[in-house]
């Protein structure tokens, strides 16, 4: 970690501290920010997860996009590793496949910011466990 070399640098610290805590105070209200998981199992993180992970982070928090992006655990789409989804406030969850981390640039820019569907979906097979 580098060193703080200025009372200004701490108050910046403590800010970007208090909004990234904002954050994730909102994350179990789904309907008020950008959702994304990242499947970080086995099989993910030897596809490349973790990469996709740190950039959807520094990405979004760059272009000013408040979102909370978290990891899970397998989603059962190992074929498709890294997978990763992601829920819109007032949209269904969608899941994408085969990311890298310029699949993920092209998600920040055309999914999350304009809303346009893009190659990647993978499809979803039911609606609820109850619909099994």
């Amino acid at each position: 970690m580098a060193k703080v070399k200025s009372f200004d640098e701490l108050k910046k610290i403590g800010q970007d501290l208090k909004t990234k805590m904002s954050a994730l105070s909102n994350k179990n209200h789904p309907d008020s920010i950008i959702q994304i998981k990242v499947a970080m199992a086995t099989c993910g993180v030897a596809s490349g997860a973790r990469a996709v992970l740190e950039y959807m982070r520094d990405e979004l928090e760059k272009r000013s996009i408040p979102a909370l992006v978290t990891q899970t655990g397998c989603m059962c789409y190992c074929y498709a590793e890294p997978t990763i989804e992601v829920t819109i406030p007032g949209k269904e969850p969608i899941t994408f496949g085969y990311v890298t981390t310029k699949k993920a640039d092209e998600i920040i820019e055309r999914y999350i910011r304009k809303g346009e569907l893009i190659e990647g979906v993978i499809p979803s097979n039911y609606q609820t466990i109850e619909s099994i």
